[in-house]
């Protein structure tokens, strides 16, 4: 298994500089699996670029795991090379409170929001709601359940020749703190939702993200092998997400790392 990070910014970046260190694209995570399958994590404007670089040599197949369907979860579906080639792509995710899932893409991936109508898309996509289960992927075991987050939200757990990963890109541990525990206990690498300081949090509760604190209290429990703080708020700068990682490692009393575009993860077997 092996891991690459596409995207990992709450929404598109605020006016500033064009380069950034921790990010940019919304939310989206690629895994290779041992049996040479695709799985991706999120379909946030990052899904853009994993398209372009895998057009020279598509997979023939894809599966997608959607957390949610808050756009900046899904804004890059639209503009994924694979979508328009000769690709069997699979979307796993949870039913939206609007209806069912594949008529909310279908909704999404047509006119006037798309410019092409979803059955007119070259690949072929199917669509399967999932809420708490765990199943398989070739040779990836994945786990889903739900996380605090309005409107609802899945994380995932995926597992593959004894290693781990855990994706919980958007989760309120401050409305509760066991959302996700079971999820991300033991995982090699955890990637978590860390959007606010301790001062920002209480003008922020129910916005469906967590505060340092709280984050730094999870992963205490938790105990991943690597912890990352994943969808950075568009308003913090490089500098300030630094102070915000220096911050959350003092308060886990160990090394925390910042997400960022272009990390990539290697997965051995144990």
């Amino acid at each position: 298994m092996k891991a690459a990070i596409w995207g990992c910014r709450g929404t598109l970046p605020a006016p500033g500089p064009t380069t950034v260190r921790y990010g940019g694209n919304t939310s989206c995570v690629a895994v290779d699996t041992a049996d040479g399958g695709l799985v991706v994590l999120d379909c946030g404007s990052g899904l853009r670029p994993l398209g372009n670089a895998l057009a020279a040599n598509p997979p023939r197949e894809v599966d997608i795991l959607l957390t949610h369907m808050h756009l900046d979860h899904v804004t890059g579906l639209g503009f994924f090379a694979l979508f328009f080639m000769e690709t069997t792509v699979r979307i796993w995710g949870p039913r939206p409170v609007t209806g069912p899932l594949a008529e909310t893409i279908d909704s999404y991936l047509s006119p006037p929001l798309f410019p092409v109508r979803f059955a007119d898309i070259p690949a072929r996509i199917e669509v399967t709601e999932v809420s708490e289960a765990t199943w398989q992927i070739g040779s990836l075991s994945v786990t889903a359940a739900p996380v605090q987050h309005p409107g609802g939200a899945l994380g995932y757990r995926l597992e593959e020749g004894g290693r781990s990963l855990a994706y919980i890109p958007d989760n309120e541990l401050g409305l509760d703190a066991d959302s996700g525990v079971a999820l991300a206990t033991g995982v090699d690498v955890l990637f978590h939702d860390a959007q606010y300081t301790e001062a920002e949090y209480p003008s922020k509760v129910g916005w469906g993200h967590s505060s340092l604190p709280d984050f730094a209290t999870f992963v205490r429990r938790t105990e991943p092998g690597r912890a990352l703080m994943f969808h950075h708020d568009p308003q913090h700068d490089d500098e300030t997400l630094e102070a915000m990682r220096d911050e959350a490692s003092r308060l886990a009393g160990r090394e925390i790392e910042l997400a960022a575009e272009g990390l990539v993860f290697d997965f051995p077997g144990r």
